[in-house]
């Protein structure tokens, strides 16, 4: 079978049962395979091509399906991913890359660092415990949870402290191993390595300030050497080691304990090959020569799609006795590889390393990749011949491991070929309005044209809001009702006046219930969008779509990101029917509710053929047309959210400039002609903003509702430092990612906190996030208790005045 032929009609999954109890085949590998001895995947997507491990993990969870039937969606699920690249010819095969939840959880589970507050005991941690970390119980909150590097996907933060007592407490690398090879399939086994492992940390709960996680290495590294041998006993011959925190700007104390660990493990890799993988960025030149200087290390992997100054470092000098795993087909984007270019930057590869130490790799993980284009059947054909996913990645891997060893296909090659063309020279990629409209907006900053605390004053006696106003993030419960009829509709199965109506009646009953529960500043609810980007976008030009293009953000939860494929512009108003609609229902204000240009690009599988901040300006140029139109009908709050503004940071300090300059100024695009009355907010979700406050602070934005609760209040040590915070601020005080409602005492004690360091003129109550995720069982006991804990602080306040 030519790859061309694999390209279009491999699809391993098609057989996949939910809920499948027939043991797989052994498996034989394909002839062509052994030939393709240079092929590398360094991770896959878990949640299989149609969201099956999202259905069996909610399923498990609401009780409707048992544990074994959740391990069985899970073993079909592996053996369906291993297939697929044994079929196709991959060598080095990952396993241990699927995860129940989180990959970060799982090494947490490895190591047996449980937080106390779960109730475990030691032994095996089974999914009780597990699954009580990442999402929380009905008597203890879950992990902190933040974003794995500048990516979307979230990852459970390890609480680490002296007192921490290590233990291996999960084998599921090893059984995953096991379970490869009782099929026929030799794997490379992948963990995140201690160095990683210790930075994405965070200290626990009462741990001094002054501890270093870093001095932790010394009780992991034995369980790491537990896990090695084990694998080596089972069989294993390579061993893949994440460290992507090798990209960072590391201090020297941080490499050196990377050093340190790998020394201590060296006497664990006798008998056994060891990859150190690296992603996302470039490693600097003085991580790269400490790093390519380990001893019984067999081969390092690099990105070279997104590191496009490691070509030269590799040229400065490479092991000569070690394999290089060249990431070249992009991990995190759906264009088509432009399999041309990277076998000349292979054959270059071969000569600086050698001829047969060159191994054809992915730049990271697929994880951020939809999983297979055979099932987009309505996408736009020009359109779906620019792209590959997963499936079709891993087919492009090896045509170039092929091609690199003489055994070139050369029809697979044309058609890449000819895709590529195609796509440059398409009419629908370029608008001459949108790119001179973008060059006319570099002779202004685009601030607003007075001082925050003028606006905030000339806000207030119009909206006459009380002191701890409530509000929501934006979206409430959506129910399978309320799915069901956006989904008939798309597919034309009632009329339009009746789904508006549904609509209709569904805001007004939210509507109904905040004025019920006393909220100040309410929301629509966001019935009518299915996502906070696709809905957008599905109204901007320049966007494309897809129906299973679904990419994993934690857990069970699943987003579809837009395809960006060309210059993008508002041929119409997108919210002011639905926003004008909510409005006229009550008599308190409505905020219209926007998704913001940054975030819209940081979660959309972005063009690749122009800069990234060219995409933004014109994103940002659309909305500032919604924004107006809003205004224009009688909507006073304007929420623009950028969750996702600090997720594009880039990696490397020296880059992160720039970026912050960009980002912000697109932001400030989008509201810079509003008039004084007309109150911006903002919301971001879970990450680290405290070091890049004074960037927020920039944005000019009047309110921002930030994340807060999950983090132990970390967010709030930057105002105990003198940060001076003139807007309004909603740190959210409670999570809406768990299931827990909080009670009304201990939500006032988190405002207490935060009336600590932050003025009550300015303080905001509202949720982490929005409530699109969650049961009116559990929104509206939670927001009452919101509201009862505010009112029960106003009360506090005006006792002590």
């Amino acid at each position: 079978m030519t790859q061309l032929s694999l390209l279009h009609s491999l699809s391993p999954f098609s057989s996949l049962s939910r809920f499948s109890i027939t043991p797989p085949p052994r498996f034989s590998l394909p002839s062509f395979s052994i030939r393709a001895m240079t092929s590398h995947i360094v991770g896959y997507p878990r949640i299989g091509p149609k969201r099956e491990l999202k259905f069996a993990l909610e399923s498990f969870w609401e009780g409707k399906s048992s544990a074994e039937e959740l391990k069985q969606v899970a073993a079909d699920l592996r053996f369906s991913i291993w297939k697929q690249m044994a079929e196709v010819g991959i060598k080095y095969i990952p396993s241990n890359t699927f995860s129940y939840y989180d990959h970060v959880l799982d090494t947490t589970a490895m190591l047996g660092a449980v937080p106390p507050r779960y109730g475990w005991n030691g032994g095996e941690i089974g999914f009780d415990v597990y699954f009580s970390m990442a999402r929380g119980n009905a008597s203890v909150p879950a992990m902190e949870m933040t974003k794995w590097f500048d990516t979307n996907y979230h990852y459970i933060v390890p609480e680490l402290g002296p007192n921490v007592k290590f233990s291996y407490a999960s084998h599921k690398a090893v059984e995953e191993y096991k379970e490869a090879k009782a099929l026929g399939l030799d794997t490379v086994p992948v963990l995140i390595g201690p160095l990683s492992y210790l930075l994405l940390s965070k200290p626990a709960k009462g741990v001094d300030k002054s501890f270093s996680l870093l001095s932790l290495v010394e009780k992991i590294v034995p369980i790491y050497k537990e896990v090695v041998a084990e694998l080596k006993a089972a069989g294993a011959r390579w061993i893949q080691f994440d460290e992507p925190s090798l990209v960072l700007d590391l201090e020297a104390l941080q490499l050196q304990t990377f050093t340190n660990a790998y020394s201590e493990l060296e006497s664990s890799f006798s008998g056994v090959n060891i990859l150190i993988e690296t992603y996302f960025a470039d490693v600097p030149i003085q991580t790269y020569k400490a790093v390519t200087s380990l001893k019984n290390v067999a081969g390092f992997g690099f990105d070279l799609v997104r590191g496009t100054r490691t070509l030269n470092f590799l040229k400065s000098g490479f092991p000569s006795d070690k394999y290089l795993f060249a990431g070249v087909v992009d991990g995190r984007n759906i264009w088509a590889n432009d399999l041309a270019a990277s076998l000349c930057i292979l054959q270059v590869l071969e000569g600086i390393v050698g001829k047969d130490k060159v191994v054809v790799s992915t730049s990271c993980s697929l994880l951020h990749t939809a999983v297979d284009l055979v099932n987009e059947t309505k996408l736009d054909k020009e359109i779906k011949s620019w792209l590959a996913f997963a499936a079709q990645k891993v087919v492009e891997v090896n045509a170039l491991a092929r091609a690199l060893v003489g055994q070139k296909d050369q029809a697979f090659f044309a058609s890449n070929a000819t895709s590529h063309a195609s796509r440059r020279s398409s009419p629908r990629v370029r608008n001459e309005n949108v790119q001179r409209a973008v060059v006319a907006l570099k002779d202004s900053d685009h601030r607003r044209a007075t001082s925050i605390s003028a606006r905030l004053a000339a806000q207030q006696k119009k909206l006459n809001l009380p002191i701890l106003p409530t509000t929501t993030i934006g979206s409430f419960p959506q129910t399978i009702g309320l799915r069901k009829v956006r989904r008939e509709y798309k597919a034309k199965k009632i009329t339009e006046y009746d789904y508006v109506n549904a609509m209709k009646e569904e805001i007004s009953k939210v509507v109904k219930l905040q004025e019920e529960l006393g909220i100040d500043v309410l929301v629509h609810g966001e019935p009518e969008r299915n996502d906070m980007v696709e809905y957008f976008g599905e109204q901007l030009s320049g966007f494309a779509f897809t129906v299973n293009g679904w990419v994993q953000s934690y857990g069970s939860r699943c987003v579809k990101p837009p395809i960006i494929y060309g210059d993008v512009s508002r041929p119409r108003a997108m919210t002011v029917f639905w926003s004008s609609t909510a409005q006229s229902m009550t008599r308190r204000p409505m905020k219209g509710m926007l998704t913001g240009p940054v975030t819209i690009l940081n979660w959309s599988f972005v063009r690749n053929d122009q800069n990234r901040h060219e995409t933004c300006y014109q994103i940002a140029l659309a909305i500032r047309d919604e924004v107006e139109d809003l205004e224009r009908a009688g909507i006073n709050i304007i929420q623009i959210d950028e969750a996702a503004l600090r997720e594009g940071l880039p990696l490397r300090k020296s880059e992160q400039p720039f970026y912050l300059e960009w980002a912000v100024q697109s932001f400030r695009i989008t509201n810079c002609g509003v008039k004084n009355t007309t109150q911006i907010h903002t919301h971001m979700c879970y990450s680290n903003f405290n070091d890049i406050i004074n960037a927020i602070i920039n944005m000019d934005a009047d309110v921002i509702t930030i994340e807060n609760s999950r983090s132990d209040e970390k967010l709030l040590s930057v105002f105990h430092e003198g940060v001076k915070y003139e807007a309004g601020i909603g740190p959210g005080v409670y999570d809406i990612h768990s299931p827990r409602i909080p009670s009304t005492e201990e939500l006032a004690d988190r405002i207490n906190k935060m009336l600590a360091v932050l003025d009550n003129r300015v303080l905001w109550i509202n949720p982490d996030c929005g409530l699109k995720t969650r049961k009116y069982s559990e929104v509206e006991p939670a927001l009452r208790n919101m509201v009862a804990a505010a009112k029960l602080i106003r009360t506090q306040l005006a006792s002590s005045n």
